[in-house]
C-alpha cells in the first residue's frame, strides 16, 4: 500500500493484563480495569500495544491492522475475533474497513 493511516485519532490506554497478553493481540474487557486476549468469535475493545509488568497499554480508537479470516469488504463490517486476527461477522460492532487484500484488513477502531 502506498498511502498509510497509522496516527488517525490514535488512543490508548493502560489496563492490567493476564499473563496471555502480548503486543499485537486484540483483547477484551475480562473484569473492572482488566484485559485479555480474545477467544475466536469474541467481539474486542482494542489492540494491544505494549505489555510490561502485568499492564496492558491498548489502543483503543485509530486505524489499525489485522490478519483477516474470508472476505471482508471495504465500508462498515461488524468484525469478530478469530484465532490470529478478525472476520466479518453477523452481530457487533461495525468498524469502518478501508483496506483489505487478501492476508490483512485495516479498519478504524
Amino acid at each position: 500500500m502506498n498511502i498509510g493511516f497509522t496516527g488517525f485519532r490514535e488512543n490508548v490506554l493502560t489496563f492490567e493484563c493476564t499473563s496471555t497478553v502480548a503486543a499485537g493481540d486484540l483483547v477484551k474487557m475480562s473484569a473492572s480495569g482488566k484485559v485479555t486476549k480474545v477467544s475466536a468469535n469474541d467481539a474486542f475493545i482494542g489492540k494491544c500495544v505494549g505489555v510490561r509488568d502485568g499492564y496492558a497499554a491498548v489502543q483503543l480508537s485509530g486505524y489499525i491492522e489485522a490478519a483477516k479470516s474470508g472476505t471482508v469488504s471495504v465500508g462498515y463490517n461488524k468484525l469478530a475475533a478469530t484465532a490470529s486476527g478478525v472476520k466479518a461477522a453477523e452481530t457487533g460492532v461495525d468498524r469502518l474497513v478501508i483496506f483489505s487484500d487478501d492476508t490483512t484488513v485495516g479498519f478504524i477502531l
